[in-house]
């Protein structure tokens, strides 16, 4: 199954350690699951990890980076989408809509108004947690 993490997941998982760390271990640990990324969104989670104001000890920064790179399937995506709702997060419904991806965990709900452009299911991690993890 293929599966894009918004980034915002991505840093409830590396600052708050619950539901989304669960969520990503699990995408990450399942054979058949992939989790999938362009070059401009693994870029974004490395720039918004690195930002001063989280303040991750180096320790834990350099951890999620060779997980990223380990565990992340790289996408090439050479397509263009408008969503003007908040048009920087283009990026993911754009590499959904190329990978065809299964799945999409948010917790943006600027993501709600963006299911009628994709055919992936737009997901919240405890929704996601419930129907896919449950299952």
């Amino acid at each position: 199954m293929k599966v894009l993490i918004d980034t915002n997941v991505l840093v409830s998982a590396v600052l708050k350690d619950k539901d989304p760390e669960t969520v990503i271990a699990f995408v990450v640990e399942q054979p058949g699951f992939e989790w999938l990324v362009s070059a401009e969104i693994l870029a974004e989670y490395k720039a918004v990890l690195g930002r001063p104001k989280f303040d991750l000890p180096q320790i834990i920064y350099a951890q999620w980076m060779t997980l990223l790179d380990s565990a992340t399937t790289l996408f090439d995506v050479n397509l263009a989408l408008e969503f003007p709702r908040d048009q920087s997060d283009a990026k993911f419904l754009a590499c959904a809509l190329a990978a065809n991806a299964e799945y999409f965990i948010t917790g943006d709900r600027d993501f709600s108004q963006a299911q009628k452009l994709v055919n992936t299911t737009i997901l919240s991690v405890s929704q996601f947690k419930k129907l896919i993890m449950a299952a």
